[in-house]
Order: structure tokens, then sequence, then C-alpha cells
């Protein structure tokens, strides 16, 4: 059952842009290596710029695909739950990265395509 829209997505891509570069800090990660604390903000930045930048309602210059802005996210959420045994992640730092990669790769997995027009 795919119930994440377009519309739903837009809405949730500022706050968990937000939340990757405040979260980091604010729960003192990077205790098993020091790139746990790094990664997420950069990530967090430039899923902030990829929002701005996707052809949805929310984006303020649409110049990229909403399905370019999905496969992008994909990748990032498959990126996090590699993550924890590429670097050696530990604990909380583990933790942290596999949720947000679980999250991602759910709410994409949740996504409705979205319907090309028909053209005559």
């Amino acid at each position: 059952m795919r119930f994440v829209t377009k519309t739903i997505h837009a809405w949730l891509d500022y706050p968990v842009a937000l939340a990757l570069v405040a979260l980091p800090f604010l729960l003192g990660l990077g205790s098993s290596n020091p790139l746990a604390l790094t990664i997420s903000p950069v990530i967090g930045l430039a899923a902030f710029a990829l929002t701005v930048f996707t052809d949805h309602h929310l984006g303020v210059v649409r110049v990229l695909p909403y399905r370019l802005h999905l496969a992008v996210d994909l990748a990032v959420g498959v990126l996090f739950l590699i993550l924890p045994f590429a670097l050696g992640f530990e604990g909380l730092d583990a933790a942290y990265y596999w949720l947000n990669g679980a999250a991602v790769v759910t709410v994409i997995g949740l996504s409705k395509p979205e319907t090309e027009p028909v053209s005559a």
C-alpha cells in the first residue's frame, strides 16, 4: 500500500533535513567515530538544497525532477544503513544511522508513483 504522496513527501523534507543537521549535536554522536557527528549534518544540508531545487509545491527553484529527488533519498537511506558497518559506528552512533536509513527507505517504499499525464 503506497500512500506517501508527493505533497506529503514535500512536507516531510524540510523538517527532516533540519533534523539531520541538528540531531547529531543534540544527541552527542561521534563517540565511536567522529564521522558519525559529521556525515549527517552534511547530508542534511544537501537534503535541504535538494528540496529547495525539487519540482514540487514546496520547491523554491523547481529544476530537479521529483523522481531524481526520490532516487537521491533512496541512495541516502541505503548509505545510512551501510555506514555503521563500513565505518565501525557502534551504540547510539550506529542506531541513529540505522534508524534514519530504515525510515528513509520505508518512506520511499511507501511513496506513490507519480502519474504521468496521457498525451493524445
